[in-house]
């Protein structure tokens, strides 16, 4: 099955949001990807529940939201209720996992874990089975445009093993460093979901061809 791409509004221009999510739509990404950030769990700050809810607006891409916060659990309503169609959220902030896990679910929504590149897959082994998606972060999150940390593609390739050995059939998505001279390597990891920023927002070229450069290296 030919794996996807979310295009990750991260590193598009602020001001023109609306005009870059449906450039990501036309151009044939499969997921728009939304980077929620709080300024603690992450230096950055970001977008919250209205930006998502303007983006529902003005493209019919399902709205890949990755909650990079502390205490996801206050704000997964608002956000489901924007028009998030997967919420993802950070082991590493939830104290009760499986009852974020869960509520996600009740809201509708499709449930997803990241890890960041220092978390071991053993803290997702017990919960693996209420998931629909699991995210490995390839480089430290917070920032857009940072280079992929090569040895998350082996922590990757051993999930891949993993949920094939049990059946598992959800999402396995990378994030970070992802453009044409690393989507390949990621892709053969294991990685079905691919988020790309800057290597279509910050190319020089139309994110048209900049999506048909990155497919090209896919492989597709």
């Amino acid at each position: 099955m030919k794996a996807k791409i979310a295009a990750s509004i991260l590193t598009a221009d602020a001001a023109n949001l609306g005009n870059a999510a449906r450039q990501a739509e036309m151009a044939g990404a499969d997921y728009l990807h939304v980077d929620v950030m709080d300024g603690h769990f992450v230096p950055n700050i970001t977008f919250g529940p209205t930006v998502v809810a303007a983006l529902r607006k003005v493209t019919n891409l399902p709205l890949d939201v990755h909650l990079m916060i502390e205490q996801p659990e206050r704000h997964i309503t608002a956000f489901a209720e924007a028009g998030a169609h997967i919420l993802t959220v950070q082991v590493e902030a939830c104290v009760h996992l499986h009852r974020v896990v869960q509520q996600m679910r009740e809201l509708g929504v499709k449930p997803g874990v990241a890890l960041n590149p220092a978390t071991p897959l053993a803290s997702i082994e017990e919960i693996l089975g209420d998931l629909e998606l699991v995210l490995i972060m390839t480089v430290n999150p917070g920032f857009g445009g940072q280079r992929l940390i090569p040895a998350t593609l082996d922590k990757l390739q051993r999930l891949r093993q993993k949920t094939e050995a049990i059946g598992w059939h959800g999402e396995l998505e990378v994030d970070g460093g992802i453009n044409p001279a690393t989507v390949a390597a990621a892709v053969q990891a294991g990685a079905n979901v691919l988020v790309v920023g800057a290597g279509l927002y910050n190319t020089g070229t139309t994110l048209a061809e900049a999506m048909a450069h990155l497919r090209k290296a896919m492989g597709d």
